[in-house]
């Protein structure tokens, strides 16, 4: 379980095909954390078991299945990109942003990017999320803790404003138009949903 309180910014170093998908390589870039092997980490809002560090160098190690590529932006990253990163919560944390699995739901796509007055980036989605994007709820974006500024009825999209400090210290800042993001609903208005969508079926 993570907070989608981005703690560093990595930068991928390499990816190496393996037989069960992709060994994906890190740098995480001065972050003060030391993942333990077996360690939960996400990594721009997936989670991902750490491997552990290379002897000399300081990159953290994951491997990425075929499910995992096919279903969320890792399978499109290349040496040099950037990516969130966020140790998992203690049970006895502060809980600064929602609650997080690291399990994402589905990708989006950004349609625009508005930069004054103030700083604000639609998102497009598939339409099964339209039920569970709710007006002032949270939802992670590539990892990163947001509320819904505003999100049409009937039309599959969402907009987020981004204040200075997420675009300083998260991958947010380098989105452009036409960006894929890793999208994971908050897991109370999914509850909700299911539950709803359950108890019509049994009536």
């Amino acid at each position: 379980m993570f907070t989608g309180i981005v703690q560093a910014v990595g930068r991928v170093d390499s990816l190496t095909p393996i037989a069960a998908g992709l060994r994906l390589r890190i740098d995480p870039q001065g972050w003060w954390h030391r993942p333990e092997p077996g360690e939960s980490i996400a990594v721009s809002g997936v989670c991902l078991t750490c491997l552990g560090r290379e002897a000399e160098l300081p990159l953290l190690e994951f491997d990425v299945v075929p499910e995992t590529m096919m279903r969320t932006t890792l399978g499109s990253l290349a040496p040099g990109s950037r990516v969130n990163l966020e140790r998992s919560l203690r049970a006895d944390s502060l809980l600064d942003g929602h609650l997080v699995q690291g399990h994402v739901d589905a990708l989006g796509t950004v349609e625009r990017i508005v930069r004054e007055p103030e700083w604000r980036v639609r998102i497009r989605t598939p339409e099964s999320l339209t039920p569970l994007v709710v007006p002032k709820g949270s939802i992670a974006v590539d990892g990163v803790s947001l509320t819904i500024a505003s999100a049409e009825p009937g039309r599959a999209a969402f907009e987020v404003a981004l204040i200075p400090a997420t675009l300083e210290r998260t991958t947010l800042g380098g989105l452009v138009e036409g960006s894929h993001v890793n999208l994971e609903t908050d897991i109370i208005a999914r509850a909700v949903v299911h539950a709803m969508a359950h108890s019509r079926a049994m009536t």
